[in-house]
């Protein structure tokens, strides 16, 4: 009995989850309360409030379902010691980022709640530093693969992994925004995955070098 309270708990959390996500996209993070996430749910506000205390806790939950799965890859790639190819590597990642946002709608909705339905103002301030740290945790592990191309001669020696990294960092955020945005079908979509691959071309230190 204790178990099925525990899985129906979550899987009501689940739901919590999925309609602020739901909700965000259609009124905005600003406008929307924790009473629209309830009845949109359809569950009571006290049910929403057992398991997140505020409107910032549910961003955190519905942001963490969409990011974590990158984390993950990413922090493979920088373990990970048998590849021969570290540049290939940041290629996949960011190529399996965009794959998940064709395919995947809950994932294109919360990118899409991140970066043009909130305003990081008053309380949401501070979520917005914790969204700066993570890019910079991002750009560090970015730059681990770098250094692991140049000390396979993948890239020029004369630049710093540190500057690719960055830029790399400032490209793929550029990329997402408009890959977002671009819900008329105006082509950045279709070219993203060209433009990733393209980026890591230019970095690959020529033959005849």
């Amino acid at each position: 009995m204790a178990r099925k309270t525990k899985e129906d708990a979550e899987l009501t959390r689940q739901r919590i989850i999925t309609a602020a996500r739901e909700v965000f996209a259609k009124r905005g993070v600003s406008h929307t309360t924790m009473e629209h996430i309830a009845s949109h749910a359809q569950v009571t506000r006290g049910a929403v409030y057992w398991h997140f205390a505020n409107k910032i806790e549910l961003f955190h939950a519905m942001r963490d379902q969409a990011m974590l799965p990158f984390i993950e890859r990413i922090n493979a790639a920088v373990l990970d010691e048998q590849s021969e190819d570290p540049l290939l590597m940041i290629e996949q990642l960011f190529c399996n980022t965009i794959q998940t946002l064709n395919e995947d709608a809950s994932t294109r909705q919360t990118y899409e709640i991140m970066m043009a339905k909130c305003e990081y103002v008053d309380e949401f301030n501070n979520v917005l530093q914790e969204l700066l740290i993570n890019c910079r945790i991002f750009i560090e592990k970015t730059q681990l693969l770098y250094e692991k191309a140049k000390q396979k001669g993948q890239i020029n020696p004369n630049i710093d992994p540190a500057v690719l990294a960055m830029d790399t960092h400032l490209f793929f955020s550029g990329v997402l925004h408009m890959w977002v945005k671009d819900n008329t079908n105006l082509g950045y979509r279709e070219q993203t995955i060209d433009l990733i691959k393209q980026h890591i071309k230019l970095r690959r230190k020529s033959q005849t070098e």
